[in-house]
């Protein structure tokens, strides 16, 4: 009863619209930092400023400031901090995409990626605005746990399917329908994120359970062992099918978190890994094409692999760029960025690592730790446990994703097939992560936060 009172006197004082105001002021210098970046990219390019600027900044200014109304008609308590966040990330790859196409147009190239990332970009802030509208509870995705299960399988195998799937550099992550190639994965991660809180939700108490002792260590019953199983031999299939490892890792390393949470026993995180990474092991054995990956990443300068084709050269590029870059780095269009293939999705972090250098690196990857641990926060203030276990997936699986790309830019991982969240170009990556961010922002605005007994204004 205290707890209502107080928040309809916060409600009547204005404390939720302060939330919305800050967002907006935040906004409007992510705006301004996106244009910034624009104009400098142009006036270090082509020395001059011109309108095109405005095609690369109005649709994200405009459509994140629709769905900034939105949150504040229908999600009044979101969190304030995420969407200048993602809009700062997502305007700098915008910029920096575009700046790689003025660098392909001197060229003679014609191949551009930028205006196509800037409609992918609205049409992933709709689906995000749509999560916002029209999902008034995320609890009702509780009731689909199974149903998400299926449709993240089906997702995820898709490419593996004749006809259908399309191998890309490699890995077969890909599926071409009517012309319209897409990564259907992006998609799957959204679903088993469902799928696996859900599940941990329902079958915590048994997972808890402890088993026998081994030389020491309480090690889990055997019968509680089986959605482990399952989902290690599904990493597998993906790695053995997909020809990534990205991908399985992403996936698995997901459930390991997420079942750490939800029993609190380091033990599934300690068998899981070990079983991982002697599968990847005994897989750069036996499969061509991982024991590539594995060399190429290990000896990326030996010249077998450096002129091999799909060898390293596209790696050592990157380090080279990243090098380059040095502390403060080139500045916007003054690198060569462009020498690195891929440079626009792959090894966006590459190009960005040459010309912002060491110190806009730490800030980019201060914007990824402010979204999660943002998402974190919603998720330790939800007192209901799907909530708490669904935001904090959704949470890792970009924590995740931006630490195995990054980690292949810079040689801490072998390369993936995955790209950054918001910065590269790639439609299905950036909307399956606006929808991640809408889900976010929804359940945030449900959250039995400190803020709503006085603590936090944020």
């Amino acid at each position: 009863m205290t707890s209502t009172v107080a928040i309809d006197i916060q409600k009547i004082a204005g404390v939720v619209p302060r939330k919305r105001n800050i967002e907006i002021w935040l906004l409007f210098f992510a705006f301004g930092i996106n244009a910034f970046e624009l104009a400098q990219i142009q006036l270090s390019t082509i020395e001059i400023l011109t309108f095109d600027i405005l095609t690369y900044w109005a649709p994200l200014a405009v459509a994140a400031t629709v769905l900034h109304f939105i949150l504040r008609k229908k999600a009044s308590e979101a969190d304030a901090l995420i969407l200048p966040a993602v809009v700062l990330l997502n305007g700098l790859g915008i910029a920096q995409i575009y700046r790689l196409d003025l660098a392909t147009i001197a060229a003679g190239g014609t191949e551009l990626f930028a205006f196509r990332q800037v409609i992918w970009t609205v049409v992933a802030i709709a689906a995000a605005s749509a999560v916002v509208l029209f999902v008034r509870s995320h609890l009702f995705l509780r009731r689909y746990v199974y149903i998400s299960m299926v449709v993240g399988l089906v997702l995820l195998i898709s490419p593996a399917l004749p006809f259908i799937g399309t191998s890309i550099n490699g890995a077969q992550l890909w599926i071409s329908i009517a012309g319209l190639t897409f990564q259907p994965g992006e998609l799957a991660k959204i679903a088993l994120t469902i799928f696996f809180a859900g599940y941990l939700v329902t079958r915590r108490d048994s997972l808890a359970a402890v088993g026998p002792k081994f030389v020491g260590i309480q090690l889990p019953r055997a019968r509680d062992l089986g959605p482990i199983l399952a989902i290690w031999a599904v990493s597998l299939l993906v790695l053995i099918s997909q020809r990534d490892l990205g991908t399985s890792l992403l996936y698995f390393g997901l459930f390991l978190v997420m079942i750490y949470v939800a029993t609190g026993r380091a033990i599934y995180v300690v068998v899981g890994l070990g079983m991982f990474v002697t599968s990847a092991l005994i897989a750069s054995r036996v499969l061509d094409y991982v024991g590539g990956r594995f060399a190429s990443w290990l000896n990326p300068f030996d010249p077998t692999h450096y002129d091999a084709i799909g060898g390293s050269y596209q790696l050592v590029q990157g380090l080279f760029g990243l090098a380059h870059g040095s502390v403060l780095g080139t500045g916007l269009g003054g690198g060569v960025p462009q020498l690195v293939p891929l440079a626009e999705s792959d090894f966006i972090i590459a190009s960005l690592g040459e010309e912002l250098g060491l110190a806009g690196m730490f800030a980019i990857l201060a914007l990824y730790l402010l979204i999660v641990s943002r998402g974190l926060r919603v998720a330790f203030n939800h007192s209901d446990d799907f909530s708490k276990l669904l935001t904090l997936g959704l949470s890792f699986v970009v924590a995740l994703q931006t630490f195995i790309v990054i980690g292949g830019v810079t040689r801490v991982l072998p390369l993936t097939g995955l790209t950054t969240p918001f910065l590269a170009a790639g439609g299905s990556s950036l909307l399956a992560n606006w929808i991640i961010i809408g889900l976010l922002l929804r359940i945030s605005d449900t959250a039995d936060s400190r803020e709503r007994n006085g603590v936090s204004g944020f």
